[in-house]
């Protein structure tokens, strides 16, 4: 059902008639749950936000973790939070090396590992951010929180898809839209993934901020899913290999494959879902190429086939210096106002 209604929402032009009333009602209870909402809650320190208006995966987690890194090299001590998507903790939880990702969620997994900043995951963001800056942290950076109304913040970064943009423009079920494509004026950054190719983006600059960016996702070596091995991906070529991927967006990933000159045999799964030996059964002895957030929930089959291929993102050098400037400026601005 997923990838059914991805296609037509990202590639399909024709539209939902069924489904237009139920996309007004869900705008109405969206503008109702906005209307109700407490003011959002103002913390002892910066606030930046990364989120998307569309359903599926954008690229969030890989911008989350180069803008830690970019800030903890400019002498900021970063806190990351996440609703820790799939985990079972209940309250707060603060990450550490031995966390299970069945706790804590795969995505908040890969933040705390790759930026070697604080996590923490919570479904009440703002008791999370707390617990942040009780040990220390300067800057919290809320992943996937675009839509979380409790946390006030200094800057809100949207991110989307090159290759599907915003779809049909169209607010869920009869779109990819979780708010408003009106909503961009509010925010303070649009980073574009990838090449502008989806003619939504085009629409969508009426609605912009002032500064748009452009990431790209840049694919590692492979790493051995159990063990430490590392293996370029031109070691792939030359025979098919099985390619799986449970994200928002898995053409993505099987895009980023191809571009390398791997050739593929294709398993999207459902964004998040577990995977055990069976799903990786394919009959044959062929290497199995995943996400890092695949690889996050295999940690424990000790099977020589598999692989995941780490993603970085990657701007361009006067992206990145308008990015950053943008950040700093944010940051400054509120120490500046503290007295700081």
């Amino acid at each position: 059902m997923q990838q059914w209604l991805n296609r037509r929402w990202y590639e399909s032009r024709r539209s939902f008639p069924g489904l237009a009333p139920l996309a007004w009602l869900y705008g109405i209870v969206e503008g109702r749950r906005r209307a109700r909402a407490r003011a959002p809650e103002r913390l002892a320190a910066p606030i930046i936000v990364v989120g998307n208006l569309t359903v599926g995966g954008t690229g969030k987690t890989p911008l989350a973790v180069w803008i830690a890194k970019a800030l903890t090299r400019r002498e900021r001590t970063v806190g990351l939070v996440s609703r820790g998507y799939g985990g079972a903790a209940g309250g707060v939880r603060v990450l550490r090396a031995e966390s299970a990702w069945r706790e804590v969620g795969d995505e908040p997994l890969i933040l705390y590992r790759r930026s070697g900043c604080l996590t923490a995951v919570g479904r009440d963001r703002v008791a999370a951010a707390r617990a942040l800056l009780a040990r220390g942290a300067q800057v919290v950076v809320a992943d996937d929180g675009l839509q979380n109304l409790a946390l006030a913040r200094d800057c809100a970064i949207v991110v989307a898809d090159g290759a599907r943009g915003f779809g049909n423009g169209k607010l869920l079920p009869a779109g990819p839209l979780r708010e408003p494509l009106a909503r961009l004026a509010s925010a303070d950054v649009l980073v574009i993934n990838g090449a502008s190719e989806h003619p939504s983006l085009r629409t969508a600059q009426r609605h912009c901020p002032a500064l748009v960016v452009r990431m790209d996702l840049e694919p590692g070596a492979a790493q051995a899913v159990c063990g430490v091995e590392r293996r370029a991906l031109e070691a792939f070529r030359g025979t098919p290999v099985h390619a799986v991927a449970g994200i928002g967006n898995p053409r993505r990933f099987f895009r980023t494959l191809r571009a390398q000159g791997l050739s593929l045999i294709e398993h999207p799964f459902p964004d998040h879902r577990p995977l055990g030996a069976a799903d990786l059964d394919f009959g044959d002895s062929r290497p199995v190429l995943m996400t890092e957030k695949d690889a996050v929930k295999c940690a424990h089959l000790a099977d020589s086939r598999l692989w995941f291929v780490p993603v970085e993102a990657v701007f361009g050098e006067s992206d990145a210096a308008r990015l950053i400037e943008r950040l700093m400026r944010t940051i400054d601005s509120f120490e500046g106002s503290r007295g700081g």
